[in-house]
């Protein structure tokens, strides 16, 4: 008899994290490489959410809280949501979980029976369809192409839904393409949702303040609020507030599914980090200006990463919305051969090949549900991008 659960075997290890620590591996083994696999702010974290997480530690802020969050925190989840995204929910109906992931998992887990079906269009980031399977649901996958910029419309949506529809999931500005649905994509999405009332939508707004370009976030509640008793809004700290090790995210519902949320929680972690609640507090209710400074800065290194990728032989770069990342197509790489001899047949082999013979690690698309693809998070510094895109050009000019 196996000694492991047979739930593990529908599950694979995370793609992202896998890459960072090869990435980790090699730097210690002596090797030059430049990380661009990880999706975390470079910046640090802003020093008054920092001096609000000291003042709890020196004030004895440091027991057990409430399982789903502090009251505190929660109104401050509940400002946000109405001076942000027109939201209303009250303290029962917003959780706190140990980062986004968690509120994430802890849904489905509340949720899905076995045959339960749940559609994720792709691309999509890594633990969304390895989630829903484990807790016995079934994963529909919509694929978003790149000639529609990598989003889905309403007919693929109406033709994926079945009796056995769940859930919905919507991550916009995306990982791993920045893809970010407009107002009207929204609406139009919602007409189709709004004829099948057994589907819910849990929407993955991490990258709500990253846009660009003059791009205006919207959330499907806020665009069509005849689905508010239906939708999970997800959001956090970690991307906007460079707060991605301080493990907090959170997200409004209605009652009985944010209860439900809670239950699970309380038989697992508990609850999230007191410190971080309390740091979570002064970044949603503390200055909000350096975020668009950030965004700023976020959005000259995409037109860097964009201009540089694009001249390289093979590679396609769209521009993306939002969010850290580029979504590149290297289908025009395969079936060359590297300088040191491998023969790229997939964009895993592209992406392995470009780690051991140029020291540059990214994410291959399959990963997401799209190949070949190759994702690149360009939250790092100015510096380390154009020296890996430098490389990037120089592994592409060498295939033959």
């Amino acid at each position: 008899m196996a000694f492991l659960a047979d739930s593990l075997a529908r599950i694979k290890p995370s793609a992202t994290i896998a890459v960072t620590n090869k990435a980790r591996e090699l730097k210690a083994a002596g090797r030059d490489v430049i990380g661009l696999g990880a999706g975390e702010p470079d910046f640090d974290t802003p020093e008054n959410i920092k001096e609000a997480a000291i003042q709890a530690i020196r004030e004895g802020k440091t027991k057990y809280t409430a399982v789903d969050g502090i009251p505190e925190l929660k109104a401050a989840i509940s400002a946000k949501f109405k001076r942000e995204n027109n939201l209303t929910y009250a303290p029962n109906q917003i959780t706190v979980g140990t980062g986004g992931k968690q509120v994430l998992y802890n849904a489905l887990m509340a949720t899905l029976n076995p045959g339960d079906e749940v559609i994720i269009p792709a691309p999509y980031w890594v633990s969304y369809p390895e989630i829903v399977a484990l807790g016995g649901g079934t994963p529909v996958e919509i694929v978003g192409p790149q000639s529609q910029g990598f989003k889905i419309g309403p007919d693929a949506l109406e033709a994926a839904i079945t009796p056995k529809t769940k859930w919905l999931i919507l991550n916009s500005p995306s990982n791993p393409t920045g893809a970010g649905y407009t107002r009207a994509e929204l609406k139009a999405l919602a007409d189709v949702l709004l004829k099948h009332p057994q589907v819910w939508i849990m929407t993955d707004d991490m990258y709500e303040h990253l846009v660009f370009d003059g791009f205006e976030f919207a959330t499907i509640a806020e665009v069509e609020p005849r689905l508010y008793d239906r939708t999970l809004t997800v959001n956090g700290v970690s991307k906007a507030y460079a707060m991605t090790g301080w493990r907090i995210g959170y997200a409004g519902g209605p009652v009985e599914l944010i209860k439900a949320i809670g239950t699970i929680q309380s038989q697992s972690t508990s609850n999230p980090s007191s410190i971080s609640q309390w740091a979570a507090v002064e970044a949603l209710n503390g200055p909000q200006d350096y975020i668009p400074k950030n965004a700023e800065i976020f959005k000259k290194r995409r037109d860097l990463v964009v201009s540089m990728l694009n001249q390289a032989n093979g590679i396609v770069c769209p521009n993306p919305e939002g969010a850290f990342y580029v979504f590149p197509s290297c289908a025009g790489t395969l079936g060359k051969t590297t300088a040191g001899g491998k023969l790229l047949k997939t964009d895993e082999d592209f992406v392995t090949a470009l780690l051991e013979e140029e020291g540059v690690a990214v994410v291959q698309g399959s990963a997401f549900g799209l190949a070949p693809y190759f994702r690149i998070s360009y939250a790092t510094s100015t510096e380390a991008l154009e020296e890996a895109c430098t490389r990037i050009q120089r592994f592409c000019g060498n295939l033959r």
